[in-house]
Order: C-alpha cells, then sequence, then structure tokens
C-alpha cells in the first residue's frame, strides 16, 4: 500500500459535517467527473475513498449512485470503481459551478475551504513516500482553471506552492517538507502526519550529521593543506640557511611544526603550551608563520635583484 493510499483510507474514516460533506463533494466531482447530459461518471482506484464518496452523495442529496467494478490488468491486476450519478444531475451541476469562478473569494470559511481541498485530493492527490528521495505533494488536473483555483487556496494557507504542465496535465505541487505536513494534519490523517514527521526527523538529523561530517572533513582538509605549507616554507629556511635568523619562539614553534604536521593551529598551540615555557595561542602561532612568510618572501626578492 502506498503512503498516499494510507493517507486517503485514513481521511475516509473520518466523520465530516454538512458544510464540509458539501465541499467535499464539489471538489470530487469537478476533479474528477466526467459529464454528460444525463449522468456524471466519478472514477477512482481507491475503494474507500468511493465509498464515502457514495455516502456523502446519498446524505447530501438523497440519491444512489450505480457502483460498477471493472477490472484492469495492464501492468498489473487493479480493480477501478466507478459512481454514476443519474439523479438530480442538474442540480448536483448547479451546486458545482459556483466553484469554477474564484475559489477563495467563494469559499467563505477556513471549514469549507480546507474540506475543498480534501475532496480534491481525495480525486487527484497524490504524496511520494517520504522515505524516498525528496518530499513531494501534488494534485492532478486535466483542467487549468481548477489548477490556478488549487494554487490561489494553497497560497491562502501561506503554502509555498508551484504549478506546472505534465503530459497535457495541469499539476499544482509542493515540496516544502512543513508545509506537506501541515496539509496532512488539515486532511486529519493523524497516523499518517506521524509516520511523516517520525520520517522526517530522521532524515533531518542525518542530512545535519551529514553536514557536519562534511564540515569536519573540509576542516581537516585545510588544517593539513595549512600544515604542509607551513613545513613547505620552514624546509626552505633550512635550505637557505635562514634558521639562525629566526628568534627563540619561532625556533620552537618551527621545531613542533616538524614534529606534529598534522596539528592544527589550536592544537600545536597547545601542545606547546603545555610543553615548553612559551605560552602561545592559536592566533600567536598565526601570527609567526606570517613573520616566517614575510621572512621568505624578502629573501626571494633579494635573490632575484642579485
Amino acid at each position: 500500500m502506498t503512503f498516499t493510499t494510507r493517507v486517503k483510507d485514513e481521511m475516509s474514516k473520518n466523520e465530516f459535517n454538512p458544510i464540509e460533506i458539501s465541499s467535499i463533494i464539489s471538489a470530487y466531482i469537478l476533479t474528477c467527473g466526467k459529464f454528460s447530459k444525463d449522468k456524471i461518471e466519478l472514477t477512482s482506484e481507491n475503494a474507500s475513498i468511493t465509498r464515502l464518496i457514495y455516502r456523502c452523495l446519498k446524505q447530501n442529496y438523497g440519491i444512489n449512485p450505480i457502483v460498477n467494478i471493472r477490472i484492469q490488468k495492464r501492468f498489473r491486476v487493479k480493480q477501478i470503481y466507478i459512481l454514476i450519478i443519474k439523479e438530480k444531475v442538474d442540480i448536483i451541476k448547479n451546486d458545482i459551478a459556483i466553484y469554477q469562478g474564484n475559489i477563495v473569494e467563494t469559499l467563505v470559511t477556513d471549514e469549507e475551504k480546507q474540506a475543498f481541498i480534501m475532496g480534491s485530493f481525495m480525486g487527484v492527490g497524490s504524496i511520494s513516500d517520504p522515505k524516498s528521495k525528496g518530499y513531494h505533494l501534488e494534485f492532478t488536473y486535466s483542467d487549468k482553471k481548477l489548477a490556478q483555483n488549487m494554487e490561489k487556496l494553497l497560497s491562502f494557507y501561506k503554502m509555498s506552492v508551484n504549478q506546472t504542465v505534465r503530459n497535457n496535465k495541469h499539476v499544482v505541487y509542493i515540496k516544502a517538507s512543513e508545509n506537506i505536513s501541515d496539509i496532512i494534519k488539515m486532511f486529519r490523517a493523524y497516523n499518517s502526519l506521524f509516520e511523516f514527521e517520525d520520517i522526517r526527523i530522521y532524515r533531518d538529523h542525518k542530512n545535519m550529521v551529514n553536514r557536519l561530517n562534511n564540515c569536519e572533513i573540509a576542516n581537516q582538509e585545510k588544517t593539513i593543506k595549512t600544515g604542509m605549507k607551513q613545513i613547505e616554507n620552514i624546509h626552505y629556511l633550512q635550505e637557505n640557511d635562514l634558521i639562525d635568523l629566526l628568534d627563540d619562539n619561532l625556533k620552537v614553534i618551527v621545531e613542533y611544526r616538524l614534529k606534529y604536521p598534522e596539528a592544527s593551529l589550536q592544537e600545536l598551540a597547545d601542545i606547546i603550551s603545555m610543553e615548553t615555557d612559551y605560552k602561545i595561542g592559536k592566533s600567536g602561532i598565526n601570527h609567526h608563520f606570517i613573520k616566517i612568510n614575510n621572512l621568505i618572501k624578502k629573501h626571494k626578492e633579494i635573490e632575484n635583484e642579485g
């Protein structure tokens, strides 16, 4: 069972009040409905959502839709559920027509807005498994106007929403994990929410550890590179008989750098402070190596002039 299926199954078990039912039915019919003059067909692969919509239609309109089940064997065997509405078709069409304008203005209360998002998700929504590479929630519409309305509706709740066209379908999608978590909470699918949050926390922790490890590796590489450059400069001093030009403190630092080539400046300062009478910090070590760099630079300038 996919994560999307688990979310929809959990949504279908909720209790909805009459206002919510009206918005859910309208959203579901608008997104999934196939219209003709005397009937409306609603197709779904989810049995629990089909049962919910059947129950809502019966409660809201006092009708009994026809239920057909088709077995599809392409790629994998699955059942397709088709609700066929032949009663009060004109009334239903008139009811859903009002939602085809500016949806944010049409839906007055949060209760209506959130129920409309629920109904749309039941029909054309999906969420990628949070265990997969990235976070992704989307609504896939055949009608551009519906996609634009859903984008407006989600933006009303400060969601980071994007829209694209894929295979001639208009896709409204969200990738921010915090927004997806808020939507699952809006759906009142709390078991799925806990699962999503557990995985999100684990992945965030893992990413943080990886970032820290990468920083540590980068710092180690920087430390080794700095140490090798300093040793290279010390060898230059030795090869050109410049060591005697250094004061006693600098000679101590040179000695310990050769002894501990992979130590960081702070580690080198700590070792020197512990093992000798010369108390020095990281900045002091760095300052002394700047002196060595300047001495080498001046020596090279003199050689070039000569």
